[in-house]
């Protein structure tokens, strides 16, 4: 008989290694994911990408509230999982979860644990200006993302890569892999070693209110934001009172007053040197290149941007 697993997920990150799982010989029984999100309007529910590949794949689909009921581990007991895969979920598995699966529950975790436990380990990564990263595939604990760590895979960070790009090699590299990572695991092949828990740093959920970029910082940092937070929340400044995202730019040597326009290419200085920009938004706009933006913008040199 196969070996059934579940497979819990929510983001597209997590999509790539659903369908190499569904690919494989591994019994899927059931996909979890996050509970569907109501539009803005509120009119109507936005299924997660897992549960529209799963939905595709003609996977049966839980999307609980929360896992914390006697009615969602009743049910989750009844499935009697060998496994239970995790990618970026996005809910805390509680301890009597845990304990269900014969072979426990396996994380692959976007970072070279120990660092950047947590919610956003791609963004605080590349805000952080790193030069690798990578992923984990481990257990899970009940303390977050602290389990023993059967393998890492690195990868470089170059200087304008962004999050989403990190993102998309960091979803393939776990699709790659996890099917043989279960094969290792059932087959007795694994050795799991313990992460070096002092060494830990945690990436917090990115917070709306740090996507505004601060011009008197240095333009490593500043680059660091826009591209960490690219595609999502999108690091902004205002100039006459309009907001605008940065999605591209790259480091230059101009100098001058942090946040002044230096010259007719819309060139910001920062504190030690200038950002040239090469993607830019204005509100309630589409994404231009500069030279497009530039055709409509109406500005002066020597103007402060906040």
């Amino acid at each position: 008989m196969p070996h059934k697993i579940i497979f819990m997920g929510t983001p597209q990150f997590s999509v790539p290694s659903l369908e190499a799982l569904a690919k494989s010989s591994y019994e899927i029984s059931y996909v979890y994911t996050q509970y569907p999100k109501a539009s803005n309007r509120g009119q109507k529910l936005n299924l997660s990408p897992i549960q529209k590949s799963a939905e595709h794949l003609n996977l049966p689909v839980r999307s609980p509230k929360t896992l914390n009921t006697d009615t969602e581990l009743n049910f989750f007991k009844n499935l009697s999982p060998d496994i239970v895969v995790v990618v970026a979920y996005g809910q805390l598995i509680p301890k009597k979860f845990l304990i269900i699966p014969k072979k426990g529950f396996i994380n692959i975790h976007a970072s070279l644990l120990p660092k950047w436990r947590g919610a956003a380990p791609i963004q605080r990564a590349i805000i952080n200006s790193d030069k690798e990263t990578g992923i984990s595939i481990m257990k899970i604990k009940e303390k977050l993302d602290s389990g023993p760590i059967m393998k890492k895979i690195k990868i470089e960070i170059n200087p304008y890569d962004s999050s989403g790009k990190i993102s998309e090699k960091l979803s393939k590299i776990g699709a790659e892999n996890i099917v043989r990572a279960l094969d290792d695991i059932f087959e007795g092949r694994v050795k799991f070693f313990e992460q070096e828990h002092d060494l830990t740093t945690y990436a917090k959920k990115i917070k709306k209110d740090e996507s505004k970029i601060d011009w008197k910082q240095n333009v490593i940092n500043i680059i660091g934001k826009i591209n960490g937070l690219n595609p999502n929340p999108g690091a902004w400044f205002e100039y006459k009172k309009i907001r605008y995202k940065i999605w591209q730019a790259t480091i230059f040597e101009k100098k001058g007053l942090p946040g002044t326009i230096l010259d007719n290419d819309f060139t910001i200085a920062c504190k030690d040197q200038s950002i040239k920009i090469v993607e830019i938004q204005r509100e309630g706009k589409n994404k231009l290149l500069l030279k497009n933006f530039l055709a409509g913008m109406n500005f002066k040199v020597g103007d402060v941007v906040e």
